[in-house]
């Protein structure tokens, strides 16, 4: 059964906080005129799932709120960089049973690795880029 309560208080957080704390830091670093704003989405947001609308909702809004940012971007000193992680192996993760789990530390990496190098978007693994891609082209 769907919980209207509980898809209200995802969307509010995912979309509602989420935009507002996003918003507020580019608009520090517009006055500024410079900084590099990490935005953490999800693979999640790239298909519906049945299991969780409000989240695979919140991720999609997430994912082209922070396309659009990068679009605004272009030509000032802002960097926006997407982390778009699969699945982690996180205590929210334990015991789902779910598949192609990444070790926390290998994320970690990757993700310092592509802020170090101001790279406009992450999609960790290679496995989940794949995904993306299908999903992007042929779904």
């Amino acid at each position: 059964n769907l919980d209207v309560e509980t898809e209200l208080s995802t969307l509010s957080v995912n979309v509602m906080g989420w935009a507002n704390a996003v918003a507020s830091i580019y608009r520090v670093f517009e006055r500024q005129k410079s900084g590099h704003l990490v935005t953490v989405t999800s693979v999640g947001g790239l298909q519906p799932t049945p299991v969780a609308p409000s989240y695979s909702a919140s991720k999609a809004f997430q994912i082209n709120y922070t396309k659009s940012l990068q679009s605004k971007a272009k030509g000032t000193d802002i960097i926006i960089t997407e982390i778009r992680p699969g699945l982690v192996d996180t205590r929210m993760a334990k015991g789902e049973g779910l598949f192609w789990v990444m070790p926390l530390d290998k994320v970690c990496r990757k993700i310092i690795k592509a802020i170090d190098k101001k790279q406009k978007r992450l999609i960790v693994t290679r496995r989940w880029r794949i995904i993306n891609f299908i999903l992007k082209h042929f779904m």
